[in-house]
């Protein structure tokens, strides 16, 4: 059964300057996975704002706040098929893991962008 859906969009753009303002504390946002994964893009911005809303989209789902590094976006290498990486999906904290599978809770994540904008939409599920 569906409990929630969140969705965010956000303009690259926005991001962009967030980065540039940030530096290396930009790391206090994304999740050392995140950032290996969008450095080795030729522009890692928009795949960066696409992680940013997906955080944001996690948020209206999840009933208390959370910290940015306690949800992130996780890409995993396949070695066949035509795409090098696995499907998006959500990685989580310990303590939130924790309760979603002791809920019995399952996130799904969908992400685009373009050159301007990117969202995400997270569906939280109940599963039996």
């Amino acid at each position: 059964m569906i409990l929630a859906i969140g969705n965010d969009l956000i303009e690259v753009e926005r991001i962009r300057g967030v980065l540039a303002r940030e530096g290396a504390r930009a790391e206090r946002l994304f999740h050392p996975s995140e950032l290996a994964y969008c450095a080795g893009l030729a522009d890692p911005v928009p795949s960066f704002a696409a992680r940013f809303a997906a955080k944001e989209a996690f948020q209206k789902v999840w009933p208390r706040p959370h910290g940015w590094r306690d949800v992130w976006v996780e890409r995993e290498r396949t070695p066949d098929g035509p795409f090098p990486f696995a499907p998006p999906i959500l990685g989580f904290a310990p303590h939130i893991a924790a309760e979603m599978q002791e809920r019995g809770w399952v996130a799904h994540l969908s992400l685009t962008h373009t050159r301007e904008h990117a969202a995400a939409v997270v569906i939280l599920e109940q599963r039996e």
